[in-house]
């Protein structure tokens, strides 16, 4: 594979780096939200039927999109291998998490995917060729640290269901690297992709294995669905305008709303360790933005445009 970056340049403008951190951070809050809802449904519906009628809300959603441009995004699609790919990718990591959380706390489940930022992290300099200097390297190690305080992985984080999380962790970071190659994709069509995936997928699975929900149970699937459409929207535009290896780190902040919505929806009380833990991840996290943002009015644009 060939870098995706400027050849002239080999980096991304900063000037949209903080604009792909706040477009992760947004992904990140919602698909929480969105998480807390599944752990509810995945314990009454098999997964790929929770797919499949997700899925329906979300094409629907995004199909008057796409059709603004008479479906330019969809004729013109680079690096098909590609896009085939990232689609496999995400619906095998939907499925893996589904399953797991299904069986295992949503904690836990959260804590074996904040290993994510190391696997991007270390793919984006081998893959993308994206520099990563000492210090970046430092703060997501030291983010891991706090993920591993705060949560103190027990019995069930080497259980068969965390495995299972843990491949879908790689999966969501190979993931996340193959979207940063296609990234001149149209977002809509990234989206679209996903979605779809999940839905035929979901319907294939669904046909062999459905419980009939209640109407009140579909109504909230469909607008979990269009949300989760907006989260994806977010993410995708996130690695478009910023490296990969720059906004993985901000997936830290899942512990903090894992804290937070496991308090209000199970009535989890978190531990010190947890509080100390979710401190430093949360810590890491800005001092990456800060350290952006200080390289960002250091450095100038690269390739600025000629005045004639």
């Amino acid at each position: 594979m060939t870098s995706p970056l400027n050849p002239s340049s080999g980096v991304t403008p900063r000037s949209s780096t903080l604009s792909g951190i706040l477009f992760m951070l947004a992904a990140i809050t919602i698909f929480s939200l969105v998480n807390v809802f599944s752990k509810m449904m995945v314990t009454a519906y098999p997964p790929a039927q929770l797919f499949f009628i997700r899925g329906f809300a979300a094409i629907a959603t995004l199909l008057p999109f796409l059709a603004r441009d008479n479906f330019a995004a969809v004729r013109n699609v680079p690096r098909p291998g590609l896009q085939v790919l990232r689609m496999a990718l995400s619906v095998a990591d939907g499925m893996l998490f589904f399953t797991a959380i299904k069986y295992i706390p949503l904690a836990d489940a959260t804590t074996c995917y904040l290993a994510a930022p190391i696997f991007v992290t270390a793919f984006s300099a081998i893959f993308l060729r994206e520099h990563v200097g000492w210090r970046r390297w430092t703060a997501v190690v030291v983010g891991f640290i706090g993920v591993l305080i705060a949560l103190r992985p027990t019995g069930a984080a080497i259980s068969w269901p965390a495995l299972i999380a843990l491949a879908g962790c790689l999966c969501q970071s190979v993931f996340m690297i193959v979207t940063r190659y296609v990234r001149g994709t149209s977002n809509f069509f990234l989206a679209m992709t996903q979605v779809v995936g999940s839905f035929v997928f979901g319907g294939i699975v669904s046909a062999f294995i459905f419980l009939p929900p209640t109407w009140l149970i579909v109504g909230l699937l469909l607008v979990s669905g269009t949300v989760n459409v907006v989260a994806v929207l977010c993410l995708n535009r996130s690695l478009i305008l910023a490296p990969a290896s720059v906004v993985a780190p901000f997936q830290y902040t899942m512990i903090v709303w894992a804290i937070v919505l496991g308090f209000l929806a199970f009535g989890d009380v978190p531990s010190p360790n947890t509080m100390i833990g979710a401190a430093i991840v949360a810590s890491a996290g800005i001092y990456i933005f800060l350290r952006e943002r200080k390289v960002m009015h250091r450095e100038p644009e690269p390739n600025p445009p000629t005045v004639v």
